[in-house]
């Protein structure tokens, strides 16, 4: 990947993050943890990879997503806004009544998203299915998936991996965000789920491990996904939760909770400032 791209990415994610912040804070409510831990992932995506059209967003040849880790809209609704899909202004209603922005994704009402989810465990299912479709139907389409370390926990998930390499899903990407946490702690604690790769490769699936917010090693392994034409890919993303504010990094507790006026002045702050650099100014 060009530098030119990679400075391009980044710029848009430190957008993303400051729009997923205001989002929370004018909301009182979300989660922004695994939002920021995630936002990387979501920007190569949706700027390099996917083949989607915001005034197509229903498009039969569309590639498709689904985040799995459903919670996670601050995300996944900024990424969306900056790529076209629906005004930058509407974000500012997330979470109210007033708006469409629910506090998990909605496929009825907000334009670009694939799939409603938010109960976890269940987004990888309909990904399958999805790609399933794609192979029967004879199209050319990917989907890709995010889930989080945490989810993967859950039971379905290992059903749905399963199907995958049984159908030789090769059109299926998921992503893990492995930032190692929780809503009630470590994922080592928790419920421990390492060896993942281990695990994912004992289920026949192609394994790639990246640093998740490199932006060229994330769109190095996606290139390797699609060449992979036999089974799934799965890319475990090593990330850090509450990714850019230096007082949410690595702490559980900012799993789901909003920050008040003089946290988010400082998160802000922090933010705004690496945009800044990045922008030059």
């Amino acid at each position: 990947m060009e530098q030119a791209k990679v400075h391009e990415l980044a710029v848009t994610a430190a957008k993303g993050r400051l729009l997923g912040m205001d989002m929370v804070h004018t909301a009182a409510s979300g989660h922004i943890g695994g939002a920021l831990s995630a936002m990387d992932i979501l920007t190569v995506l949706y700027f390099h990879e996917m083949k989607v059209d915001p005034k197509e967003p229903k498009s039969p040849d569309r590639d498709r997503f689904v985040l799995s880790k459903g919670h996670c809209t601050p995300a996944l609704y900024s990424v969306l806004a900056l790529r076209g899909f629906f005004p930058v202004e509407e974000l500012k209603l997330f979470r109210s009544i007033e708006g469409h922005l629910s506090g998990h994704p909605d496929m009825v009402h907000v334009p670009g998203v694939d799939m409603s989810t938010g109960s976890l465990g269940q987004g990888l299912s309909t990904a399958v299915g999805m790609a399933l479709a794609g192979k029967l139907d004879k199209k050319d389409y990917r989907v890709y998936a995010v889930l989080g370390d945490g989810e993967v926990a859950e039971g379905q998930i290992w059903e749905a991996a399963m199907a995958a390499a049984k159908y030789h899903l090769s059109n299926l990407c998921a992503f893990v965000d492995v930032n190692g946490l929780q809503i009630d702690g470590k994922t080592a604690d928790v419920m421990p789920t390492e060896p993942l790769d281990q695990k994912f490769a004992a289920f026949n699936w192609n394994v790639l491990q990246v640093d998740g917010h490199d932006y060229a090693a994330i769109a190095d392994a996606l290139e390797q996904a699609r060449a992979c034409t036999d089974k799934p890919t799965v890319i475990l993303a090593r990330t850090v939760k509450g990714k850019g504010v230096s007082f949410m990094e690595n702490d559980a507790g900012w799993h789901g909770k909003a920050p008040n006026d003089e946290q988010y002045e400082k998160a802000h702050a922090e933010l705004e400032a690496k945009l800044n650099e990045l922008e030059g100014k």
